[in-house]
């Protein structure tokens, strides 16, 4: 039974839903904006927002938690978040993302487009 269970699964296990967000989460924070499936930009948005969060902090802890959430081994993803990207968010307290949803795909997926507000 699915009692409970609110997160979505994308027929994956753990691990590799896990690698999905953050690949996900690098390319967003990367390009600033990106296409993918509705499901899968409504599972990001809470991790990108806790994460801008954290770097509105801009403390070493902070700058160390978002490293371990991108699992990034190269500091140009963690520095961009830091220095570009929260800086543009100080006097917003959320809601740092939009989804544009943009129509279904031929194989009947719902297509939507996350990006950063300006």
């Amino acid at each position: 039974m699915q009692h409970g269970n609110k997160n979505r699964t994308f027929g994956r296990v753990r691990s590799q839903r896990t690698a999905l967000m953050r690949g996900l989460a690098v390319s967003l924070i990367r390009d600033g904006k990106i296409k993918t499936t509705e499901a899968k930009a409504k599972e990001l948005r809470p991790l990108i927002e806790k994460l801008v969060t954290y770097g509105k902090k801009n403390t070493l802890s902070a700058r160390r938690i978002v490293a371990s959430r991108l699992g990034e081994p190269s500091a140009n993803i963690v520095k961009k978040v830091f220095d570009d990207i929260a800086p543009k968010f100080t006097k917003r307290a959320g809601g740092y993302t939009r989804i544009i949803k943009v129509g279904r795909t031929p194989a009947g997926r719902d297509e939507a487009v996350i990006e950063f507000v300006e």
